[in-house]
């Protein structure tokens, strides 16, 4: 994700953050052009900092949920992000605030990269062709659980309990799970059936690349489930849920691709270089472009696996799990590779860098 500055006194701010910690400006986040736009405290209205004009925030700033803000004309009360969300927790229960708030800024990160991605975000409630969330707690219904079917993306809520996320991530014997992670993975099937299965040519592409999903899908999940993966996976598969079915292998695949992509970006911004004192480890990379802004795949990959080996070198000196605890091979690579030339086209105006 891009640094995000002050309009007043230019300090950095987090994508998050309602108020400048060093001046107490206010800050909000704009979408159509992405910039964190800062108001002066205290006033009748918010009136921005740079331009002089009039917004107001989404409504979910009410629940500490959403610093984004809209032009004050702008006949939407909640912003692009919240007009998304179909089903919130149960805000009688204060315990689900805080949940609802870490979904929330998950959601709100995604939203952001697929913009950034040229990507079309349209809420389920304007076109069937959009997408929607459900934050949703289990309570009595056994069957329901964190997915997606025809654009509606489910996310259970106890997966915002870190405890319990941690619990079922050691039952499942996952490396890894987050709720950008589920975000992430959920969204990859919705854009599965807008831009693979839509077009006969990208569909036949994708059989090449990723295998046959008319293969039966249910079947396919009970056999993981009985058997596993095989026992060569890491060379073709990101993870082993993605040997399940073709259908999770590129969901999964899509996920880390995004993962890469944005551990790529923060890099950028924050002029990040790797170079051991030890020129035989062959680790070296400096970050030197924007990778929304790249074409070449094999650059931003190169880039990402020296960065991710150092950040996860740092993250075991203080004892704690590898930030990124995944092999990217060269199978995975190129199904990688697939995706991105696949989003080329969808570039859209979100690729100019930031302005101060």
């Amino acid at each position: 994700m891009k640094i995000f500055q002050c309009g007043h006194c230019h300090y950095p701010l987090y994508f998050e953050i309602h108020s400048c910690d060093n001046c107490g400006h206010l800050s909000g986040f704009r979408d159509e052009d992405q910039l964190m736009l800062t108001f002066k405290p205290g006033m009748d209205s918010l009136v921005s900092d740079r331009e002089q004009i009039v917004y107001k925030y989404c409504k979910n700033k009410g629940y500490d949920v959403c610093n984004w803000v809209i032009e004050i004309n702008d006949p939407n009360d909640f912003c692009q992000a919240c007009q998304l969300n179909r089903t919130i927790p149960n805000l009688s229960q204060h315990k689900n605030f805080d949940k609802w708030k870490k979904l929330e800024i998950a959601k709100h990160r995604l939203i952001y990269q697929l913009q950034r991605l040229g990507l079309p975000v349209q809420s389920k409630a304007a076109n069937d062709q959009g997408f929607c969330f459900d934050f949703v707690a289990k309570l009595d219904n056994k069957q329901l659980m964190t997915g997606h079917a025809n654009g509606v993306i489910t996310v259970l809520l106890k997966e915002a309990d870190s405890v319990q996320r941690e619990q079922i991530r050691m039952q499942l014997r996952e490396p890894y799970r987050t709720l950008i992670g589920h975000l992430r993975h959920e969204i990859g099937h919705h854009y599965w059936d807008r831009i693979v299965r839509s077009d006969s040519n990208t569909l036949d592409s994708y059989r090449s690349v990723f295998g046959n999903e008319r293969l039966g899908y249910s079947d396919s999940l009970k056999k993981y489930y009985a058997e596993g993966p095989p026992t060569d996976w890491q060379t073709s598969f990101i993870s082993k849920y993605a040997t399940a079915h073709p259908w999770e292998d590129w969901a999964e695949t899509w996920a880390h691709y995004l993962h890469v992509m944005d551990m790529v970006e923060t890099a950028y911004f924050f002029g990040l270089t790797v170079s051991p004192t030890s020129t035989e480890l062959r680790m070296e990379t400096k970050v030197s472009c924007d990778p929304y802004t790249v074409d070449n795949f094999d650059t931003i990959v190169q880039t990402c696996v020296p960065l991710s080996f150092a950040v996860n070198s740092i993250n075991r000196a203080m004892g704690l799990p590898d930030v990124y605890p995944f092999v990217i091979t060269a199978g995975v690579i190129e199904k990688m590779k697939f995706i991105h030339q696949l989003l080329l086209p969808y570039r859209g105006t979100f690729h100019d860098e930031i302005s101060l």
